[in-house]
């Protein structure tokens, strides 16, 4: 199967936090001192066009990211390495349902619930990485029920890619078709069922990825 299928091929979706500082500090939360990620499971995957299941009871939000799309697989990968690992890119979202996730956090527990809903992962297409020599100077951006809510390039990463892949092997082998979700701007926020969701990639002012959702109620 093609890599151009990696949300069927991939096994895990690796998800870093607090990887853009202004994000970090929105949320009330320090800027990390090293990279920490936690995990997401491909059931989450919902392509676009598609549809975003709101639960009922969850206060869900929206965080724009770049996604990395693992082509090669390896552990232990240096970061000078780390590009020979890479097979391309894809516009993602992470959705977050954040009471779940704020509870989680006072209690001290996993935010596994609050991040891994069906549809919680809407993605785009596979983008080469020969489109994207820069992945630092990519634009990310959302709006919702016609709003603009986030709206930030990926040179605002506190870890660039390198260091992230680097730091997510010498824990779990890194798989072909893994997905490596990046972190988001600032600008978060809350969609509700009934909100037309769009997002976009931009590199160097030429759109490479555009996807599109409407939020449903799920009871």
């Amino acid at each position: 199967m093609s890599i151009r299928s990696f949300t069927q091929v991939g096994r895990k979706i690796v998800a870093i936090g607090r990887n853009f500082s202004e994000h970090a500090k929105e949320l009330g939360n320090a800027v990390p001192k090293a990279p920490f990620f936690f995990l997401k499971p491909t059931s989450s995957y919902v392509l676009s066009p598609g549809k975003i299941e709101i639960p009922r009871g969850c206060v869900v939000h929206h965080e724009v990211e770049l996604g990395v799309v693992i082509g090669k697989t390896g552990r232990g990968i240096k970061a000078a390495d780390a590009h020979s690992h890479v097979a391309g890119y894809a516009l993602a979202l992470d959705l977050t349902a954040r009471n779940l996730q704020d509870e989680a956090k006072q209690k001290g527990l996993p935010w596994s619930a609050a991040k891994g809903f069906d549809t919680f992962t809407p993605v785009g297409e596979f983008i080469p990485a020969s489109s994207i020599p820069d992945p630092h100077n990519v634009r990310l951006w959302i709006q919702v029920a016609g709003q603009l809510r986030q709206d930030g390039m990926t040179d605002a990463m506190v870890f660039q890619i390198p260091q992230l892949i680097e730091h997510v092997s010498q824990i779990m082998t890194l798989e072909e078709g893994d997905l490596l979700l990046t972190g988001t701007p600032k600008g978060v926020g809350p969609i509700e069922s009934g909100d037309h969701v769009v997002a976009g990639l931009e590199y160097k002012n030429k759109e490479l990825s555009r996807i599109e959702f409407d939020a449903i109620a799920h009871n």
